[in-house]
């Protein structure tokens, strides 16, 4: 039996009510969709190229839960990780240096023993 809106002379069904946009993004978010899909390209029963998609679509805290948190090392999407990399290659540059000058030292000692 559906409802009638007598001011309106309209009827309605019953049932939940529409969700907009809005609320269907936040649940998505929330709960987290995966989508998967490959394409395979074949020319006369020869396997030419074949891609794997996966798209996880979710809120930071949903993926974070799935243990998805590449964003944050990736030097390319975080700051904070540009930031340790650049740290991590300056502290490798920097051992590299002392290295050679230890070993340019070392060698000048000899050198100077010998003669």
């Amino acid at each position: 039996m559906s409802d009638v809106d007598y001011r309106q002379g309209v009827a309605t069904a019953p049932g939940p009510g529409t969700a907009n946009l809005a609320d269907i993004l936040e649940r998505v978010l929330d709960k987290g969709i995966v989508i998967a899909g490959d394409i395979k390209i074949d020319l006369l029963d020869i396997e030419l190229l074949t891609i794997r998609l996966r798209l996880f679509v979710s809120s930071v805290d949903t993926a974070r839960k799935a243990g998805i948190d590449w964003w944050e090392t990736d030097p390319a999407l975080s700051s904070r990780a540009a930031q340790c990399a650049l740290r991590e290659e300056n502290a490798q540059l920097r051992h590299r240096v002392a290295a050679l000058e230890a070993g340019d030292a070392e060698s000048g000692t000899a050198a100077e023993r010998e003669a």
